[in-house]
């Protein structure tokens, strides 16, 4: 089964200095038919202005990823970590019993295209931590380059869930399969380009729950980046 989350349907907010897009509820934005997918609770499209960013805020008991798509984003939290995430990077922060982060466009004169990924970790009160590790374009060109995991598997940053974040860029007419063990779920989030999954197209924005099929094949129309997770 395969149930689709049009990019146009998704939540949005221009504040100005960053113009956001919910798939799942979040903040102002509710949508009880949308609360998230499995133990993944945010995906958040963010294009922050040159300049501006996120001021230190903070967070609880929640496993963070940002994957940036063009630009850079300058992060710094309460654990004394400062570092510029760029197209390749894949940062983690647990957050755990609390930590205090901000986050900004590295850049004055372009602008930074991230999404930010929220998932439930497997239990409350972990000591916060951050990673980020770089993902050449290489080795994620015509495969399924795993990018997070429990296990911190083949060099993936880890995480505190049973989850694995799969990233693949493709070429008009390349194609990737995911096999989906018994009882697992996945979902499926076009960053960019243009896709077929199974008989259903979609383009940059959309997503894709997929639960009781044994496998989902991605083809791209277009060259493409495309997320897939594979969940409990």
């Amino acid at each position: 089964m395969l149930a689709i989350r049009l990019a146009a349907e998704r939540g949005h907010v221009d504040h100005g200095w960053l113009d956001t897009r919910h798939t799942f509820s979040f903040a102002d934005y509710h949508d009880p038919a949308h609360m998230g997918f499995r133990a993944l609770r945010v995906i958040n499209e963010d294009r922050v202005r040159p300049g501006a960013g996120f001021q230190t805020h903070g967070h609880r008991d929640m496993e963070i990823l940002s994957y940036v798509l063009a630009g850079g984003l300058e992060h710094r939290d309460s654990t004394g970590t400062g570092s510029v995430i760029r197209p390749g990077d894949v940062q983690r922060m647990s957050a755990g019993t609390g930590i205090m982060h901000s986050e900004f466009n590295a850049s004055v004169t372009e602008p930074v295209h991230f999404l930010q990924v929220w998932i439930l970790p497997e239990r409350r009160g972990l000591t916060p931590s951050y990673e980020q590790k770089h993902f050449a374009a290489v080795d994620r060109r015509g495969r399924l380059r795993l990018i997070a995991s429990r296990d911190g598997q083949d060099g993936s940053v880890r995480i505190h869930q049973d989850a694995r974040v799969h990233a693949t860029l493709l070429e008009p007419g390349e194609a990737v399969t995911h096999i989906v063990a018994p009882e697992r779920h996945a979902w499926v989030q076009v960053a960019r380009g243009r896709i077929e999954l199974g008989p259903h197209a979609l383009s940059a924005g959309d997503g894709a729950a997929v639960s009781d099929e044994p496998a989902l094949t991605v083809v791209a129309r277009e060259p493409s980046e495309v997320l897939v997770f594979d969940l409990a």
